[in-house]
């Protein structure tokens, strides 16, 4: 099968595979996004033995080792069966043996797949995966090491930050993010799948640019029908996706489910402030702080600093497509789906004011992982800050609030505020958005105190109506832009 996209991590490993040294690939990314297919399908035709080993999830040391001596077998003796290693010390003196028993000139991929299932406790892996990089791999010009895993902030902690002898060894780092609106076009296209881009940004707001999940969508049907199938029938993959996604990457999974849904609970973003006073199960000081970057990591949410006004304090918000839609439409009509299986439910509800609201939050997330295109459709110049803005008022003062979606402080002395707007026609600016708007600007100016100029552009899906009230407008980014 033919890779879409990922054009810099395909470029990464070909730099990688042609390399005249010893090479250290750690690869890590959200489960379901595509990670083992893309080194799998880039290295299966290159002139390389490749070993492969897939770690086995909740697999005990044995089983693991078992695993790990089948691939030795397969890679290495035409899948002559070999006898288990009791421990991974001896396990990788295996490998190590069946590789110098190559030619000097062959290359070797060694790809080590869910390195975290792997990693059981008193397992001592990273032990024996550090002793024979540093004493034998990384002194093979030949051999190229890939690591991989699902669980972020596994691979962060214990790989790319190790404190012991993994510590600054490994050569290259790719973070795989899930596909950006063009991409997912590829990929359904590939699969004969035609949607015209308004279809396939109803169906990113709902399930994301996961290669697993839309590759389960079906020709013939609407992204409406697809949406219904996939994640509102008790046999789609996603109606029990959310428990099974987090118990995999999580040891303690109801602690970082009882966060995302604090997080989901209000529209404009959650303040740590705000955590720490209606968590039960995570205590607040460091161990908050972890898991929220592991939350970060994982790709689940985004941490958002204010810019120019950090005294307003980092707030968080939902940026996976998947996870919000669960938690807003999937999670709460669970116990009684059962019973409507024959029922439209997601057909009956896409015109409700619940799902206007939706669509605004969700669209927001999809202009917030395309602000290149965004970039470059408004011809914001290089080197530009790009971020978002708000201002709450203290209780006891009577000053008015404001919240900017997106703004970009660029380097030609002016500052770009955007609106960002999904409705189904162009968007029509009347008195009353004008006026609240003039105000959301005139806060802005008093409270950053900039001189700078400031011009107003909308991100809007279907344009903007031409009116009186438009004219302020100086740059439109359409659905058409972000599909570049």
């Amino acid at each position: 099968m033919k890779i879409i996209g990922r054009k810099e991590e395909q470029q990464e490993l070909t730099d990688l595979f042609n390399s005249k040294k010893a090479e250290f690939a750690v690869v890590y990314g959200r489960r379901r996004i595509g990670k083992t297919f893309l080194i799998e399908q880039f290295f299966r035709h290159k002139k390389c033995i490749f070993f492969h080993i897939t770690g086995v999830q909740d697999g005990l040391l044995k089983e693991q080792l078992a695993e790990f001596a089948k691939a030795i077998g397969k890679a290495f003796y035409n899948g002559a069966g070999i006898k288990t290693a009791p421990s991974w010390m001896e396990a990788f003196e295996e490998l190590n043996s069946a590789i110098n028993n190559l030619s000097a000139a062959k290359k070797i991929v060694i790809f080590i797949d869910e390195l975290p299932w792997m990693a059981t406790r008193r397992s001592r892996i990273l032990q024996a995966l550090d002793y024979y990089w540093n004493h034998y791999w990384s002194k093979n010009k030949k051999l190229k090491l890939v690591v991989c895993g699902s669980s972020a902030s596994w691979i962060i902690k214990n790989i790319i930050y190790n404190k012991g002898g993994l510590h600054n060894r490994y050569t290259r780092c790719l973070l795989i993010k899930p596909f950006l609106l063009h991409e997912t076009k590829e990929f359904l296209i590939s699969r004969n799948i035609k949607m015209i881009d308004k279809q396939i940004l109803q169906l990113y707001m709902a399930i994301g640019g996961i290669p697993h999940y839309l590759d389960k969508v079906k020709k013939g049907f609407s992204a409406a029908q697809n949406i219904e199938q996939l994640c509102f029938k008790e046999n789609g993959i996603l109606f029990s996706e959310f428990e099974k996604l987090f118990k995999s990457l999580f040891e303690d999974a109801k602690i970082y489910i009882e966060l995302i849904k604090m997080i989901a609970a209000l529209r404009g973003g959650v303040t740590r402030s705000y955590i720490e006073e209606k968590s039960k199960l995570t205590k607040k000081g460091g161990t908050l702080t972890d898991r929220l970057n592991d939350l970060e990591q994982a790709g689940f949410i985004k941490s958002f600093l204010p810019l120019k006004h950090q005294r307003q304090g980092m707030y968080y918000r939902i940026i996976d497509e998947y996870v919000y839609f669960y938690l807003k439409w999937i999670e709460p009509q669970k116990h009684t789906l059962s019973h409507q299986s024959g029922n439209d439910y997601w057909l009956h509800h896409s015109n409700t004011s619940q799902y206007f609201a939706w669509v605004g939050y969700s669209f927001e997330s999809v202009c917030y992982k395309h602000i290149s295109q965004i970039q470059k459709s408004l011809k914001i110049p290089a080197g530009s800050q790009v971020g978002t803005w708000r201002f709450n008022p203290k209780n006891n003062i009577k000053e008015r609030g404001a919240q900017i979606d997106l703004l970009f402080e660029r380097s030609d002395d002016a500052i770009t505020i955007c609106e960002i707007k999904c409705t189904d026609k162009p968007f029509r600016i009347d008195k009353q958005y004008y006026n609240n708007l003039m105000n959301k600007i005139e806060v802005y100016r008093k409270i950053s105190k900039t001189s700078k100029q400031i011009l107003i552009a909308f991100i809007s899906a279907n344009g903007i109506v031409k009116s009186t009230y438009a004219d302020c407008i100086s740059a439109i980014t359409t659905l058409d832009d972000l599909f570049l």
